[in-house]
């Protein structure tokens, strides 16, 4: 599979970018995700396939988040995704800290 891809860096948090499919652009991104990601800056289009060599992440990753969800996000190397990236992971955390006391 090969798509076409825009890559836009995050004003917010240096290192972190968001991979969408050009055609869709940001129309499958979640509100909650972009306003925490700040106003996107358009920083590359390339063709994504699952044989190209990615910096930091897997090429059929991508490929695969892009299908499904419609867009993949990069986080700078050594952090972790912040928990309201995703709403399961929000719940469970909740969940956990009501267990401990």
């Amino acid at each position: 599979m090969k798509l076409l891809c825009e890559v836009f860096r995050s004003p917010k948090k240096e290192g972190m970018y968001l991979f969408v499919k050009r055609e869709e652009g940001l129309a499958r991104v979640p509100e909650t995700l972009l306003a925490m990601f700040g106003s996107p800056e358009s920083a590359l289009v390339f063709a994504l396939e699952s044989s190209r060599k990615l910096a930091l992440a897997d090429a059929a990753t991508v490929l695969a988040a892009l299908e499904s969800e419609g867009f993949y996000v990069q986080m700078p190397p050594g952090s972790s995704p912040e928990p309201t990236l995703d709403p399961r992971q929000n719940t469970q955390q909740k969940e956990g800290a009501l267990d401990a006391h």
